[in-house]
């Protein structure tokens, strides 16, 4: 009883935003429609275009490749670890064979006709 009127609010709610949609729609299009057109504002200037140096003025390019640091040699050793010893395997379980070959399925003669031909 409770679920039904669970699904009657719900669709009652669905078709309350589904209307109230269609107003707030209306509204929006008649404000559009009505609205005066506004002066727009004037762009401000924009302001010139820097120059780039010229060939002249540009730093010239370093002549010597600075040398890169050296990579160390001397790597520590990392400790040594082991694995403790897998417990001895005394037996395994049984587990069925599965058969390799299909079993024959027996069939019935048919039986003897009633009729000859």
């Amino acid at each position: 009883m409770a679920s039904y009127y669970k699904s009657i609010m719900l669709a009652f709610f669905f078709i309350a935003i589904s209307l109230s949609s269609m107003d707030i729609g209306l509204a929006a299009r008649h404000l559009l429609q009505t609205s005066p057109t506004l002066p727009k504002p004037a762009l401000p200037t924009l302001p010139p275009i820097p120059t780039f140096p010229t060939q002249g003025n540009l730093p010239p390019l370093p002549t010597t490749i600075p040398s890169l640091p050296t990579i160390p040699t001397n790597i520590p050793t990392l400790p040594k670890f082991t694995l403790p010893p897998l417990p001895a395997v005394t037996s395994l379980p049984n587990f069925p064979t599965i058969p390799t070959t299909m079993p024959s399925i027996p069939f019935f003669s048919p039986p003897p006709s009633t009729t000859t031909p």
